[in-house]
C-alpha cells in the first residue's frame, strides 16, 4: 500500500493514471506529448508507476504501451474507506432528496384543468 500511495503522490503520475483509466493503452511518446516536461522525465514517472504495479508495460515491436492495472488500488481504497462519510450521511441526503421531490410535486399543477382554473382565479 505504501508503494501505491507513494506512486500516486505525484501530480504527473496521477494525471498519467487518469489518462489510462478508461482502458486505453498509450505509448510513452503519447503520454509525453501531453506534458510540458521532458520525455526522460515522463519515462521516469512511468517506471515508478510500473514498479508500483499500477501500470503494466507491453512491448509491441519497438514501442512500449502502458495500461492501467487497477488491482493494486484495492488495499489503498479499503484503507481510505475508513475515512469516508460518517454513517448516517447517506440516509440524511436520501431524506433530503425525497423531501425536495415531494415539495416540487406539491407545487406543480397535476392537470391542465387545475392550471386553467388557477389562471382564472388570478385574473
Amino acid at each position: 500500500m505504501d508503494e501505491v500511495a507513494g506512486a500516486i503522490a505525484d501530480p504527473v503520475r496521477r494525471r498519467i493514471l487518469e489518462m489510462l483509466k478508461d482502458g486505453r493503452r498509450l505509448s510513452a511518446g503519447e503520454v509525453a506529448e501531453r506534458f510540458a516536461i521532458s520525455r526522460p522525465a515522463v519515462s521516469r514517472h512511468l517506471r515508478v508507476l510500473r514498479q508500483s504495479g499500477l501500470v503494466r508495460a507491453e512491448l509491441i515491436g519497438r514501442q512500449r504501451f502502458y495500461a492501467l492495472e487497477p488491482e493494486p488500488f484495492g488495499e489503498l481504497i479499503t484503507w481510505l474507506a475508513q475515512f469516508g462519510r460518517p454513517s448516517g450521511w447517506e440516509h440524511r441526503l436520501d431524506a433530503l432528496e425525497t423531501e425536495v421531490y415531494r415539495t416540487r410535486r406539491e407545487r406543480r399543477p397535476t392537470t391542465e384543468t387545475e392550471s386553467s382554473s388557477r389562471e382564472e382565479e388570478t385574473a
